[in-house]
């Protein structure tokens, strides 16, 4: 068997932390949801806390060097990423976890390496080898699973609701073409070009909140949810540093760190079983649809790579 996949222990376990975190993350959200938030509120929480750790840590690392030396075009890579790959992705997970439930809606977010390829093909002219589709044909196969699951939610849901998970996976996979685009493309660091990602998606929310005068809604709404939502951006900052530093080690190839990254459903599967049997039920056809989800983003991600790790 080739080595193509062979890296040092610390690589697995940081690029496991983010799928453990973010696997965990969804259980916190629906809690907050079921004790009266709202997607805006756990939104705009949830990139209000992980922001303030980003400036803090840039703080801290870089000074007042921070940002500096940027071009107004990187500024505006980073910002409408921000706006894609945050604002509208996190408003559309939210509402898929109200909605569909914890287990279903990480699994359907998943599917975002599926549009995130597609869009580099098209845009960035990256190639697509052919366990790019059969993954594609996979991953399709799981979202199908998910629809068909009648797991989810124990309120129950409708197959078009599915469209909020998925819609969350096509903003977060513009966002992150867009990232890839900027961050090739100048000499920002990994942790400027979130901190701009997360600020930018705040003055969206924060700006679309009082147009719409939802602050009072948000002020007004149940004190436990707050501690939901910011237990969920605190878990979110630290599961994105995570999966940049498996991507910053000398070793740690998108081949190894994409598929187990990628595993964030099954976590969320065993987690909503045994913390939110009250609110959503996770059926076999709910693992079958993730693992399946798992399993396409893997060949979507690492396709090459993991077929010629088991000689084919």
């Amino acid at each position: 068997m080739a080595d193509v996949l062979a890296a040092p222990p610390i690589v697995y376990a940081l690029a496991l932390v983010p799928a453990l975190l973010w696997g965990f993350s969804p259980v916190l959200s629906k809690r907050g949801m079921a004790a009266g938030g709202t997607s805006l509120q756990a939104s705009l929480v949830v990139v209000l806390v992980d922001s303030t750790l980003y400036l803090v840590a840039l703080a801290i690392l870089r000074g007042g060097s921070a940002f500096t030396g940027l071009t107004l075009e990187t500024l505006g890579v980073f910002l409408l990423a921000g706006v894609f790959g945050t604002a509208l992705g996190r408003l559309a997970t939210f509402a898929g976890v109200d909605r569909v439930g914890a287990s279903v809606n990480s699994a359907g977010v998943s599917a975002r390496p599926l549009f995130a390829t597609m869009l580099a093909v098209l845009f960035l002219g990256e190639p697509a080898a052919l366990s790019t589709a059969v993954g594609v044909v996979i991953l399709v196969g799981g979202l199908a699973a998910l629809a068909l699951a009648k797991g989810g939610d124990i309120g129950g849901w409708e197959p078009y609701e599915l469209l909020f998970p998925v819609g969350a996976a096509v903003c977060f996979a513009v966002g992150n073409v867009l990232r890839r685009h900027g961050l090739t493309t100048s000499a920002v660091s990994s942790l400027e070009a979130v901190a701009l990602n997360e600020m930018a998606a705040l003055i969206v929310l924060f700006g679309y909140a009082l147009a719409r005068g939802r602050l009072g809604e948000i002020r007004n709404a149940p004190k436990e949810t707050w501690g939901y939502f910011a237990g969920s951006g605190t878990i979110t900052a630290v599961a994105l540093l995570s999966l940049f530093a498996a991507f910053g080690h000398p070793e740690g190839t998108v081949a190894v760190v994409d598929p187990l990254a990628a595993t964030a459903p099954l976590f969320t599967a065993v987690f909503a079983y045994f913390l939110l049997g009250d609110l959503e039920r996770v059926t076999r056809g709910v693992v079958l649809g993730a693992a399946l989800i798992v399993l396409g983003v893997a060949l979507v991600t690492a396709g090459p790579a993991l077929l010629s790790a088991v000689g084919l």
